[in-house]
């Protein structure tokens, strides 16, 4: 893209999202990178097992999506 074209946009992030992955450093990982983008944590964690692997799940969200929300 050229100048002429204007600025490039960068893709909207979304408000909310629901990170899943096995429990594990990987895991803590993509959650961590979430925070460090501006999300907040969303609820507590959830655990469950899939065919004996413990899969996590965190919600996060955008600060300005959970304070529409209230």
């Amino acid at each position: 893209m050229s100048d002429a074209d204007g600025p490039e946009r960068l893709p909207e992030r979304l408000a909310y999202r629901l990170l899943t992955g096995p429990d594990d450093r990987s895991f803590c990982e993509k959650v961590s990178r979430a925070l460090a983008e501006g999300y907040v944590l969303h609820g507590s964690p959830a655990l469950t097992s899939v065919d004996g692997a413990v899969v996590a799940a965190q919600a996060v969200v955008l600060p300005a999506a959970a304070a529409r929300a209230l």
